[in-house]
């Protein structure tokens, strides 16, 4: 539950961060936080002893690494063109997303009656969101469809990192992501973020929390429950993200609580409650 809280906020802080920095940019400090706190946790821990990367984990961990870069920097463009309050709900649809990827690809995970309507129940509500942004021409639609987006590679990232954790140390695999990450980033921002940065005190509030409490503890206590639980278990008890989300952005960037933005993060809520059982 306290992991579903961090996340829940998260869209909010990377809202606030971007009013300082381009997405891609904040994306790479924030790896580069998560990093050294991942590092500072695998040497406190004395996983670094005897650490080696065996030739048959190269693969996954380069795929996987791609995978994370890729949903961190549609995560934050897509944040960076629609509301808070939308980029939450719409990210922690990948709750739902996971229970449908799962029924596929993890022997035994499948897909009962009750699991589909609560799929279908959260679909329709996201339904419900985009057709009052078309029928009102809304400047967040782009935003909104990437956030989407995100959220599937979100889910797909989540299956794979449920299926590599049984068989490769969750020291590489959060390194791996870290690494790959943060190279691609930061060749990324270079060539195509000219904007400068603004040393403020709400960006190093932004990056610290994504990077220590979100890159950082929630991604090693997230591969501690993937180890031991479906992913489709843990799914009921995110089912309060895109809740907290939405009261986080009401809260601190003052995004309205209209009816459609309600009745989605509703709908979104009970759809993971009715996928998780």
């Amino acid at each position: 539950m306290l992991v579903s809280i961090l996340w829940g906020a998260n869209p909010v802080v990377i809202k606030l961060g971007l009013e300082d920095a381009p997405p891609i940019r904040l994306a790479w400090m924030r790896f580069l936080v998560g990093g050294v706190v991942i590092g500072l946790w695998a040497w406190a821990t004395g996983r670094f002893a005897g650490l080696r990367m065996e030739r048959s984990e190269w693969r996954p961990l380069v795929f996987l690494g791609l995978l994370f870069t890729l949903q961190i920097g549609s995560m934050n463009v897509g944040t960076s063109l629609t509301s808070a309050a939308h980029s939450a709900i719409l990210l922690n649809l990948y709750a739902v997303h996971t229970v449908v990827l799962a029924h596929f690809l993890i022997p035994g995970d499948r897909l009962t009656l009750r699991k589909l309507t609560g799929v279908l129940v959260a679909y329709a509500g996201i339904v419900l969101l985009f057709v009052h942004q078309i029928g009102g021409g809304a400047p967040t639609l782009l935003g909104d469809a990437i956030m989407v987006v995100s959220a599937f590679i979100l889910a797909e990232r989540t299956i794979y990192l449920a299926r590599a954790v049984q068989r490769v140390d969750p020291v590489k695999l959060l390194l791996s992501q870290v690494l790959i990450g943060t190279a691609i980033f930061v060749v990324v921002s270079l060539v195509f973020e000219p904007s400068p940065t603004r040393w403020t005190v709400r960006l190093a509030t932004s990056i610290a929390y994504q990077g220590v409490l979100v890159a950082g503890f929630n991604f090693v206590v997230n591969l501690w429950l993937l180890r031991r639980y479906r992913p489709s278990a843990l799914a009921g008890f995110f089912l309060t993200q895109p809740i907290f989300g939405v009261l986080a952005a009401a809260l601190v960037t003052g995004d309205p609580l209209t009816l459609d933005l309600l009745l989605a993060s509703a709908a979104v809520a009970v759809g993971i409650g009715l996928t998780s059982r």
